[in-house]
């Protein structure tokens, strides 16, 4: 009977977490944006005014390109400024550092590692602006929207690791399929590419993924590989001199991928950061004073200098500060042009505005999902026909958007149906505020073409007219960027109430096993406030997170709610532990291991949690708003400490340390001797790593390095597997011949904490010992080879925190209930997550280790390092579960009149694998019902939106550590229950 009830136990579980999985995924793609984009490619229509039923433009497409220029010059009434266009990107370089900021300049330094740069802004050659970028701020979406001038899609962030080949309309070209069949019969179509441009790239190979078959020469280098700061560079620049002497191109991209590595690796106040500025500005000034002052063939080209992003302080990009949007745009010609009137935008732009503007700057449509307006100040040199012409067919691209916004859109002569009133929105309200000013700018302007104005030097009427224009494209610019684009209801319904349907099986399961464990209590929760303090905080945990979930500001602050509800917990865990010694006289202090005098070492172990958790406290000012704080490891890295030294102290500490908790099982047993000579020598390899590789950038070096990592990673995953495999069969032996040579068990294989203590399940119990140490200790040595030097200390004070637990909850005197230990030990996993530096920002992820012991650039590997990295504590505190099933009594899960194998993995499995498993439903669910509410707040994409994708990876750490331990637990007990039925049947 008990085996049926721990079978239906386990697949109520499983559908639980089935329903959880599917629901989850049903949200993600139901509710984040995938933008509504016009389909096929602008063409002569841009150039005429939009009607409702938008005509094709496939007569054209047989057209030579030849003539396809002269038609399209033709019809736009504008002639091109220029012929060629060098389009020179230099990653995560911010605006500031070259414009300076709230109208200060650069600091001296900065200034003066860009002389020639400085010096074209100051004589007015170059035209610099701060061309924000939108969330996310990584580089495949920004260099989509600077060629299409479109909104990205929210899940790009993840895309941006596996680049696929953009089909939008843009100005490079695009991939069109002719033949289903023939997936390889491609057809390039795109603005330059229709008029027979030939294009050339070097530098990010993100540009030939999204561009496949496009350049007629390219050479593309990994953006991934973070710790190559100078030849990542050097690829590039050694084409420069052959391709400027070239005229067989009209496109030339530079993609510079030096500087953002740099940031990644040292922050934005590195050492390198100067001389790789300096670098950059030789290149500016190569290229302008060959390709752009002194062309060989006359042609007139222009030097466009963007960045895809900025970064924070500490060189990390991804989410939604100033500092990360903050990019550069200069647009560097042979002369200066002065604006001619006065803007409301100035020198503060969007990054989507540079594709609109190179279309017009270069007589081409502007791509048809345009989102962006024209820059102010770049065509100044035309007449004023001609710049009028240009804000009325920008006006026109963006007519034509909210066309497909809002269907049965009208505006003036426009002969549309009329308004729809089904909308869910008060669309009437919004789009006659469009017409209203769309009508306003055109009325101007054809008052000013019909008469003799449009010839006089009047340019108070022009102004005018151009300030109209700009009120429609300002305003419907914003209202298409940050309209919360359409979402299938029926999807996110039925992914909301697959969640809820999760969540409450999960409650029905966890407390029909906690009632069933303790059924000899009366009321399972009374006075859990009153009498039990610790056991209703753990309660009030939960309701806390979730009322703290509504704020955007605690979202990105979560870090402080979990420093402090885990220090109050253990103030409350001390409270109880003194309560108790007042309770017991005849407790002494300064005795160890004999009867009450456990009380010490259960104060000790709060001491040592408070201490710990403290200084993890203060290690890392995370977040957001308060990143500028000082903090140990800013500290530590401003005093110019040697890490080096610090890591490698905080590697022999955590070896010393593992070993002599495996130490506590006997040293006297074999496999004991075995194991710790296997994590023995991975922690020396670890140290090896550190001291040769950890700070040398030399090829041969990188080589060896990788190959030294690869060879620690096989050593880990060898000996961890092989441990988990082995020690259930050998460890009945083990204990077989220890208690054969001697008369007395206790005295061979007992430890001082007792864990070997008499019981049924000795050898279950030593098997899950060992098993949970080897996961616990090969998880730190991972860590220390991975994290940033910085966190070696951090992954050893989360070790310590770990046993000051296990020591604080195997003295059982004060009868905590284990759902309050698996509670507590998740909570510690989550507040070191925090620790480590991490936060609901996107900019902390941490890409520099995510490519240590990786040869070749892979997606799927770099992907599961990132995430091993990012989630170290979580998972190492679920890990770590094994080890604390095996220190707690075991006995409690049969009596010896009923050893049922079912009855006893239900009770040892059952709280450890369902209470992490019912919290995390519990934040998911609410966290899913937030950003529903939450749809149309200001900081819905930058603040809410990363906060869920986090969630949504937090459930997959849950989900696997949990199968990791289910499944370690199932396999070591069907071993010993399958050992003992072989060995009664052959006696």
């Amino acid at each position: 009977m008990s085996s049926l009830i721990c079978s239906g136990l386990t697949l109520f579980t499983a559908a639980a977490v089935a329903f959880q999985i599917i629901g989850l995924s049903f949200f993600v793609f139901g509710f984040f944006p995938v933008k509504p984009a016009l389909s096929g490619d602008s063409g002569s229509e841009s150039f005429r005014a939009p009607t409702c039923y938008s005509m094709g433009n496939d007569s054209e497409r047989n057209l030579p390109p030849y003539e396809l220029q002269s038609l399209y010059q033709e019809l736009s009434g504008l002639p091109p400024l220029f012929d060629r266009l060098i389009l020179m990107v230099i990653d995560g370089l911010p605006a500031e550092f070259v414009l300076g900021k709230d109208e200060r300049p650069p600091i001296k330094a900065l200034m003066e590692a860009m002389p020639y740069t400085q010096s074209l802004l100051a004589n007015g050659i170059a035209k610099g602006y701060h061309a924000k970028a939108a969330p996310p701020t990584v580089t495949m979406p920004r260099l989509k929207a600077i060629v299409s001038g479109a909104i990205g899609g929210f899940l790009d962030v993840a895309f941006n690791f596996n680049t696929q080949a953009l089909l939008d309309d843009n100005l490079l070209g695009k991939s069109h399929i002719v033949s289903l069949k023939v997936r390889s019969n491609l057809h390039i179509i795109g603005q330059f590419s229709k008029l027979g441009w030939k294009m050339v790239m070097c530098g990010d190979e993100t540009w030939l993924k999204l561009f496949p078959g496009l350049f007629m020469r390219d050479d593309g280098v990994s953006s991934f590989f973070v710790k190559d700061t100078v030849e990542v560079d050097k690829n590039v620049s050694r084409h420069l001199s052959y391709e400027l002497s070239k005229n067989d191109w009209n496109l030339l991209i530079l993609h510079y991928l030096g500087l953002d590595h740099v940031g990644h690796t040292g922050g934005r106040n590195s050492p390198l950061m100067a001389p790789k500025l300096m670098e950059m500005d030789e290149v500016v000034k190569m290229i302008h004073a060959t390709a752009v002052m002194n062309p060989d063939d006359k042609k007139r080209t222009l030097l466009v200098v963007v960045s895809d992003h900025g970064m924070t302080e500490n060189g990390n990009h991804g989410g939604s500060s100033y500092e990360e949007t903050d990019s550069l745009l200069l647009f560097i010609g042979s002369k200066s042009h002065a604006t001619d009137f006065p803007s409301s935008i100035g020198n503060d732009v969007n990054q989507v505005d540079i594709a609109p503007t190179l279309a017009l700057l270069f007589g081409v449509p502007i791509p048809k999902n345009n989102v962006g307006v024209m820059i102010p100040g770049v065509i100044d040199s035309l007449k004023d026909m001609h710049q009028l012409r240009a804000l009325q067919l920008n006006s026109w691209q963006l007519l034509r958007l909210l066309q497909k916004q809002v269907p049965g859109f009208q505006c003036g002569s426009f002969p549309c149906d009329g308004f729809s009133d089904d909308q869910g929105y008060n669309s009437d309200d919004v789009m006659e505020k469009f017409c209203r000013m769309y009508l306003h700018a055109a009325v101007l302007h054809d008052s000013w073409i019909s008469t003799e104005q449009s010839r006089s030097d009047s340019r108070e009427d022009k102004s005018g007219i151009i300030a109209a224009y700009y009120e429609f494209l300002i305003n419907a610019n914003q209202w298409l960027s940050h309209k919360a684009t359409d979402k299938p209801s029926t999807v996110i319904v039925f992914g909301v109430m697959s969640m809820i349907l999760s969540f409450l099986i999960f409650s029905t399961v966890i407390y029909s096993l906690i009632q069933e464990i303790y059924s000899g209590e009366k009321q399972l929760f009374s006075g859990i406030f009153t009498r039990h303090l610790d056991e209703g905080f753990s309660l009030s945990v939960i309701f806390i997170l979730l009322i703290s979930m509504g704020s955007s500001s605690m979202v990105e602050e979560e870090q402080y709610i979990w420093h402090y509800l885990i220090s109050t917990l253990n103030i409350l865990f001390l409270r109880r532990t003194v309560q108790f010694c007042q309770k017991e006289s005849t407790c002494r202090v300064f005795y160890l291991f004999n009867g009450h005098e456990r009380v010490c070492i259960k104060a000790s172990s709060i001491f040592t949690l408070l201490i710990t958790g403290r200084i993890l406290r203060g290690w890392h000012q995370g977040g957001v708003n308060w990143t500028h704080l000082p903090d140990i490891s800013k500290w530590l890295e401003q005093s110019g400490t040697d890490l080096q030294l610090i890591q490698l102290t905080a590697v022999i500490l955590t070896i010393i340390l593992s070993l002599f908790s495996l130490s506590l099982l006997g040293r006297r047993m074999k496999i004991v001797l075995i194991v710790g000579f296997n994590f023995l020598m991975s922690g020396l390899l670890v140290l090896y790593h550190i001291v040769k590789y950890q700070h040398s950038a030399s090829l041969s070096s990188s080589n060896a390095a990788t190959s030294l990592a690869q060879i620690i990673y096989a050593t880990l995953g060898v000996s961890t597997v092989g441990t988990v495999l082995a020690v259930p069969w050998i460890m009945p032996i083990q204990i077989s011949k220890e208690c054969s040579n001697d008369h007395n068990h206790n005295s061979a294989v007992s430890d001082p904490l007792n864990i070997g203590s008499q019981s049924q399940y000795l050898e279950l119990r030593y098997s899950l010992y060992i098993i949970g140490w080897v996961y616990i200790g090969s998880w730190c040595l991972l860590q220390l080879l991975l994290q940033q030097p910085v966190n070696s200390v951090v992954t050893l004070l989360i070790l310590m925190q770990i046993f000051a637990s296990f020591l604080f909850f195997f003295q059982g005197m004060l009868q905590q209930k284990q759902w309050v230990e698996v509670a507590v030990l998740y909570y510690i996993g989550m507040a070191g997550h925090f620790a480590l530096g991490n936060s609901n920002s996107l900019a902390t992820v941490d890409v520099a280790g995510a490519f240590i012991g990786i040869s070749n650039y892979s997606t799927l590997l770099s992907g599961i390092l990132m995430f091993i990295i990012t989630y170290a504590s979580p998972m190492l505190l679920l890990l770590s579960m094994v080890m604390y099933i095996s220190i707690k009594n075991l006995d409690i899960a049969a009596s010896p009149q009923n050893v049922d194998f079912g009855l006893v993995l239900k009770r040892i499995l059952g709280l450890p694998c369902l209470v992490p498993l019912t919290i995390n439903s519990i934040l998911l669910l609410a966290y899913t019902i937030v950003l529903i509410l939450m749809r149309n707040h200001l900081f819905v994409w930058s603040v809410f939106s990363p906060k869920y994708l986090y969630a949504c990876a937090t459930t997959v750490c849950i989900l696997i550590g949990v199968f990791i331990v289910a499944t370690t637990i199932t396999y070591a007990s069907m071993v010993l229950v399958l050992r003992k039925s072989y060995m009664s049947l052959h006696q």
